[in-house]
């Protein structure tokens, strides 16, 4: 069976230097859980790291938050489902909204309950994913502050996350104004500028966003240490949570290049594997995952001169090169997961989870005991 590991240490390291920004900015921050999606053990872990604020986009995964979290405050990460109102207000303390008919319906369930809860209105700022127009905003709100059990804790947006919006000072400015004008036609005071993710850290480590987003929910940069702006690894951090081991079931030397007709439409695309010359051989391995498992493509194998040469649903083919490089059948290959790759592998009942044990000392107690 493959196995995926997830590193303690590594893990710490990335709260606690991601807490670190966040208290140097004056920013309160959820981690966002959903890749774990739902993993007991995981998050059974990260209550004895600490972790008090988590923020989740599927009800399933929340209710385990709540068994294994129950002290922690809980947003949910989706516009409400109409059918699902009541179970949100009782497993989450703020949702993010933009649609008056799932406002009103989490109104109707928190009232029910005899709860108050409280909502961050989302607005569109371009990424063209959840949020209300701005041109909307008075009339949304005007009828929005008018529903008894529900409290506008923010503004808040999403960027980055659907068409790859670079995030940039003037929406956050945008914002920061939209907020104030809230404010002032209603005599309200908002507390929550809830723009920061992930794809704003980058703006926080060189100084240049606004002070006025207070808020963060802060998922792959924790838990695989993603610069989503320049990609590979935002400074500081770790990309070694996440290690998935597939095992070799066969290791034979053969020609790099199909031997029989093939079609124009390639069932895989293997991005990292090089063109092989005519009559090319090498070293193929064949590991125990395949795209039922995980997404194949967005795996990386620990060794660079290793390069995934396509998968099936159930098997992934690797170049190996011109000789063994230590492998055997029977042995692993490593590769860090991407997003997408960690979620599905999160998911699939075929790959074990083990979390490795702590060392019980982080790499910045080492650094400053050195």
């Amino acid at each position: 069976m493959s196995r995926l590991t997830l590193n303690q240490d590594a893990l710490r390291h990335n709260l606690e230097v991601v807490g670190g920004w966040m208290d140097h900015f004056g920013a309160s921050w959820n981690l966002v859980t959903k890749m774990l999606c739902g993993h007991e053990e995981s998050l059974r872990m990260l209550s004895g790291l600490g972790i008090h604020a988590v923020a989740d986009s599927r009800v399933e995964n929340l209710a385990v938050v709540r068994a294994m979290l129950p002290e922690s405050e809980a947003w949910y990460l989706r516009p409400a489902h109409l059918s699902q109102a009541d179970i949100i207000v009782s497993l989450a303390n703020t949702s993010l909204a933009s649609e008056v008919a799932g406002i009103e319906a989490l109104d109707a369930a928190a009232g029910a309950r005899g709860l108050t809860h409280r909502v961050v209105i989302m607005i569109e700022l371009g990424d063209l994913r959840e949020g209300i127009l701005p041109g909307t905003l008075i009339q949304f709100y005007r009828h929005i502050f008018r529903l008894p059990n529900i409290q506008v804790a923010g503004i808040g947006a999403n960027l980055g996350c659907l068409a790859g919006a670079v995030p940039s000072v003037e929406q956050f400015m945008q914002l920061a104004m939209y907020r104030e004008l809230i404010e002032l036609k209603f005599k309200v005071k908002i507390p929550f500028i809830s723009a920061g993710s992930s794809a704003v850290l980058p703006l926080v480590l060189d100084g240049t966003l606004p002070r006025a987003v207070n808020h963060f929910r802060i998922g792959e940069a924790v838990f695989l240490g993603t610069d989503l702006i320049q990609g590979g690894t935002l400074e500081g951090l770790r990309d070694d949570v996440f290690t998935l081991h597939a095992e070799v079931t066969e290791l034979k030397e053969k020609s790099l290049n199909p031997l029989v007709e093939t079609g124009d439409v390639a069932p895989f695309d293997a991005p990292g594997d090089e063109p092989h010359e005519a009559g090319q051989r090498g070293y193929r391995a064949l590991v125990n995952i395949g795209q039922l498992d995980t997404d194949v493509a967005g795996l990386r194998p620990l060794d660079p001169e290793i390069h995934i040469a396509g998968a099936s649903s159930d098997i992934t083919v690797v170049n190996v090169g011109a000789r063994r490089r230590g492998l055997r059948v029977g042995g692993t290959i490593a590769f860090r997961p991407g997003y997408g790759a960690l979620a599905r592998l999160m998911q699939s009942h075929y790959v074990e989870k083990v979390i490795l044990p702590a060392s019980g000392i982080s790499r910045r107690e080492i650094r400053e005991t050195a």
